[in-house]
């Protein structure tokens, strides 16, 4: 396993002199390639003042501390001090320095990228499934991310972009030969959380929805008439979660998602099922969290694959800060990258990249043994500009092995893992970062042993039955009628758990 130490890549900053004296306004010019190739490189920067406020220049996608631009960019701000830090998603170094601004000047900041992994040429392609921003950028953005798939949400509860235009009669757009976004990305976001919808044709008829009413279910059906549509659980601690996994329509769910911000946590559960913050506390408590549920999820026979998103546009982070990799070999197509995604053959991310071939296979392959026990080994190919504090294997919902980045084996090997009978595993790595959760974690692998049978966890199923029963206790509509409707489906939910607990196999 090779761990980038080097966290930040230097940058060659030239100036004339770093006098303390306050002017008026200068320039700089940013200058970035990447090193050992030719040519200006799209990127992402960041730049702040002595009061850490961030610059905003004309013309280029800009958001809330940061903006992308095409390689070169000048910038007239006032004289003074100030820091940088320039990024291309996470397969590159950070190059970061400092420079001064003075009056009727212009500084040049020359910047050399340094990557620090190539996964598209291992056969392993980006995506993210919450975007927010505007259209016209998105062509910018995904180059400065070297990010290949990301649909665009247009269409969010009330927002609709298409409201007074025609919708695009091809929505899916490809450019540079291997990048693709979709224009026809939605969300639903209301009291039991939030659903993403992708692949449509035109959008959902959301618009004047009541915060429970209509059952986000009307809209899951509908959307469902679309042989094409996926639809993503944005969060897995949405009161809602149970009934959407009970409804068996749900095609992932983002255990890598926007509560995990480049340089924070939001550390609540918004209005979704809290957590025990004494045992979970802020502010690293809510990603795991969302992997403990995640876990229930597996527990219960639930093949669910994980993604990722970042809500840049709404939250502060970048595009593409949190995305899910999938594996499509040197083929990288748009339908393809889907169907890896469902098939689990993946892994979720904010930082560190991580490829964990299993007795030769990918993430999301079901290994079958006619009778017990079934020993596989688990190696580990791993990069982090980030300290990596620990690496673990979960397997069943529980820690199986931890490896601290003081032990790495030169092996690159984790060592075996051994199952007596059905169940699933899959291993995250964690780094050390005391304001974010910043992590790594591939999809499932499965275990079959003896007739198929899936494992089911008693207790797992029986917290997702708690859960339905204390959000029907939450359903505050005085419409009878509408109250029916809704409630309708949350006992659709109880039975499948109660149905799920009575068939548990394992405790």
């Amino acid at each position: 396993m090779r761990i980038g130490r080097d966290c930040v890549c230097t940058a060659i900053v030239l100036w004339s002199c770093l006098g303390a004296e306050s002017f008026a306004d200068g320039k700089v010019r940013f200058t970035v390639v990447e090193a050992g190739r030719d040519g200006k490189v799209p990127c992402r920067i960041h730049v702040l003042n002595e009061a850490g406020q961030a610059p905003r220049p004309p013309a280029l996608p800009f958001w809330r501390d940061h903006f992308v631009c095409p390689g070169e960019v000048e910038l007239s701000l006032p004289a003074g001090p100030y820091s940088f830090e320039v990024e291309r998603g996470p397969e590159y170094f950070v190059a970061s320095g400092k420079f001064v601004v003075r009056d009727g000047e212009t500084e040049h900041v020359a910047v050399a990228l340094k990557r620090m992994v190539d996964m598209a040429a291992e056969g392993w392609w980006s995506g993210e499934l919450h975007v927010h921003r505007p259209v016209e950028d998105i062509e910018l953005l995904m180059r400065a991310e070297d990010l290949h798939v990301a649909p665009v949400i247009t269409w969010w509860n009330n927002r609709n972009l298409w409201q007074d235009r025609a919708t695009p009669d091809k929505p899916l757009r490809q450019f540079d030969g291997r990048r693709y976004y979709h224009l026809m990305g939605g969300e639903d976001e209301r009291e039991g959380g939030a659903l993403l919808f992708f692949q449509l044709r035109r959008p959902l008829a959301i618009a004047g929805s009541g915060r429970e009413h209509p059952s986000p279910m009307k809209f899951v059906a509908e959307a469902r008439k679309d042989a094409d549509v996926w639809i993503d659980v944005e969060k897995p601690f949405w009161w809602d979660v149970p009934v959407w996994l009970a409804s068996g329509q749900v095609d992932s769910i983002g255990i890598a998602n926007n509560h995990m911000c480049r340089s924070q946590m939001y550390e609540t559960e918004a209005w979704g099922k809290p957590r025990d913050a004494a045992r979970l506390p802020a502010p690293l408590g809510n990603g795991f969290w969302t992997q403990e549920i995640y876990y229930h999820i597996l527990n219960c026979g639930i093949r669910l694959p994980p993604s990722a998103g970042s809500a840049s546009g709404v939250l502060p982070n970048p595009v593409g800060y949190n995305r899910v990799y999938t594996y499509l070999g040197d083929r990288p197509d748009y339908s393809a990258w889907w169907a890896a995604l469902r098939d689990g053959r993946s892994f979720v991310t904010n930082g560190p990249m991580l490829r964990v071939p299993v007795d030769g296979h990918m993430p999301g392959h079901v290994f079958n043994a006619a009778t017990g026990p079934l020993e596989l080994g688990v190696f580990i190919d791993l990069q982090s500009r980030d300290p990596i504090d620990r690496v673990e294997i979960i397997k069943d919902g529980r820690i199986e092995r931890t490896v601290r980045s003081d032990d790495w084996s030169q092996t690159d090997s984790l060592g075996m893992i051994r199952f007596d009978a059905s169940g699933w595993f899959l291993v995250r790595a964690i780094c050390r970062n005391a304001k974010t959760f910043r992590f790594a974690s591939t999809a499932p692998y499965y275990v079959e042993i003896s007739e198929a049978k899936r494992r089911i966890s008693r207790a797992s199923a029986q917290f997702f039955l708690d859960w339905v029963d204390e959000r029907i206790g939450r359903v505050k509509l005085d419409d009878p009628v509408q109250r029916r409707e809704v409630l309708e489906h949350h006992e659709h939910a109880r039975r499948f758990w109660l149905k799920r607990t009575a068939d548990a196999n394992a405790p």
